[in-house]
């Protein structure tokens, strides 16, 4: 008989052992012989693949289509922006010998340098411009804080999009319209709440005017950016000699965007909204929605009731819901339970001899584990509409832990009593860098964000320095 596998750790009393025993337990990753790098199982790809397809279908619905570049850069591209290659560089894997030659090859922490290598050759005319590429690649960058699965990896899935726009107008409106895009996956598809905003000039990305940020808070208090969308304006183009001639045949150099998210939603969405039996998946970015547990103890029982889950398994097909039948002889109902709440599929029907008999079935919620009884016709015309419950109460839960994580605080003692107890915190604060660095000094905590369309009250003083404040940031550690 197959063994049970039982979480050892209580989300609540060590998040992170907690965190790292459901991914091992659910088979979504596994670790790699080299340090900082992991393995992707395929539990945790087909995962990967739905969020992957969410997001494409949505860029290329806005104009975008997908391109590939090698993983390969020479260091005179990478170096070709001062502010970008220093910045990278302490992150970057060389290869330092290929072949008979010894020139000095990255290997792509980020791909603005190659992709505009070949952008100046591509865009020379208004006609050319927009041009809007995303690339689905990895990256690979020498991480030099702790690793963690899916946040804080050496090698990574993502997508990275760069943009060439005629002028600053219209590469804002790019930046803000890839932010939307994020925002509505990750709150719709994920049921993860987010606040969206700016970084400061000193957490910018280095070689951007500015940098909008999409940030997230887990269990533990930390935040975890979600995804990025930088305005690069011409300091790409300038020195890569991105130009084109426009309608008056006058040139100019383009105005350019970069954006991405990667596989650490994955690892958000694990962090909030798993519990002590495993992982627990929204059902839009589920690869099963439903299983189907058919109970049996005799060969004569197993016909009825393997007929019985075929049947309720074409209904719920034809309606697009994605089911499977867990037929496994050699193991009980129980170790199917477990087997797969661990795995996190959100809806649970078994069905035993009695249910048979009596014309019924018992469902289970893996989001509330939630048992009730249901006849067919309740779930054939209910099914789509539950699962859209589990979804929306997934969010809401989500939602009102992240809002009980925010703290206002004007008073800088209380600040650093707070910062410290596991909350992000929303102070004022002046235009002086220096009072952000002192805190982030003397605190550790640095501003995740400048949420979008915040309000600052005239009579609001900077935390720090008690002088006229012109903003109103949120403060936290993060991964």
């Amino acid at each position: 008989m197959i063994k049970t596998t039982y979480i050892k750790f209580k989300k609540k009393d060590d998040f992170s052992e907690w965190y790292i025993d459901v991914l091992m337990k659910s088979e979504l990753i596994d670790y790699s012989p080299v340090k900082g790098f992991m393995v992707l199982r395929p539990n945790g790809y087909e995962i990967w693949e739905f969020i992957k397809n969410k997001i494409d279908a949505q860029l290329k619905k806005s104009g975008h289509k997908n391109a590939f570049l090698p993983t390969l850069i020479p260091e005179n591209l990478l170096s070709k922006e001062k502010e970008h290659f220093i910045g990278f560089n302490p992150e970057v894997f060389w290869v330092s010998k290929h072949g008979n030659t010894t020139n000095r090859l990255a290997l792509r922490p980020t791909s603005e340098t190659l992709a505009y290598f070949f952008y100046a050759k591509w865009i020379k005319s208004w006609r050319d411009l927009p041009l809007k590429i995303n690339f689905w690649n990895t990256a690979l960058r020498a991480e030099i804080k702790s690793t963690k699965p899916f946040l804080r990896t050496s090698e990574f899935l993502w997508q990275e999009g760069h943009t060439a726009h005629a002028n600053k107008k219209e590469a804002e409106e790019e930046v803000y319209s890839i932010l939307t895009i994020y925002k509505q996956i990750i709150e719709t598809e994920l049921a993860i709440p987010v606040i969206v905003g700016k970084k400061t000039n000193s957490e910018k990305f280095v070689g951007a005017i500015y940098t909008t940020t999409i940030e997230a808070i887990m269990p533990d208090g930390k935040a975890l950016q979600m995804g990025t969308s930088h305005l690069l304006g011409q300091n790409f183009s300038k020195p890569f000699e991105i130009k084109f001639l426009d309608k008056n045949n006058m040139e100019n150099y383009v105005w350019q965007t970069s954006w991405g998210v990667s596989w650490r939603l994955i690892g958000a969405m694990i962090m909030i909204h798993g519990d002590d039996r495993g992982i627990v998946l929204p059902p839009r970015i589920s690869p099963i929605q439903i299983i189907i547990i058919p109970i049996y103890y005799s060969l004569a029982e197993s016909k009825k009731i393997l007929e019985k889950s075929h049947e309720i398994q074409n209904i719920l097909t034809k309606q697009g819901i994605r089911t499977h039948i867990d037929d496994r002889d050699n193991v009980t109902p129980g170790f199917k339970f477990n087997y797969w709440e661990l795995r996190g599929v959100p809806l649970r029907i078994e069905i035993g001899p009695k249910d048979i008999v009596k014309e019924r079935f018992v469902i289970m919620d893996r989001h509330t584990k939630e048992k009730k009884y249901m006849v067919m016709n309740e779930l054939e015309n209910n099914v789509t509409n539950i699962l859209t419950k589990i979804q929306n109460d997934m969010f809401a839960l989500a939602q009102k832990k992240f809002h009980k994580k925010i703290i206002y605080i004007k008073d800088y003692k209380q600040f650093k009593i707070y910062i410290k107890n596991g909350n992000l915190i929303s102070s004022p604060l002046c235009s002086n860098e220096k009072c952000e660095l002192k805190i982030k000094e003397e605190t550790g905590a640095d501003i995740r964000v400048i949420p979008l369309y915040s309000k600052v009250d005239s009579d609001k003083k900077c935390i720090y320095c008690n002088s006229e404040s012109d903003q109103l940031p949120i403060f936290g550690y993060g991964y």
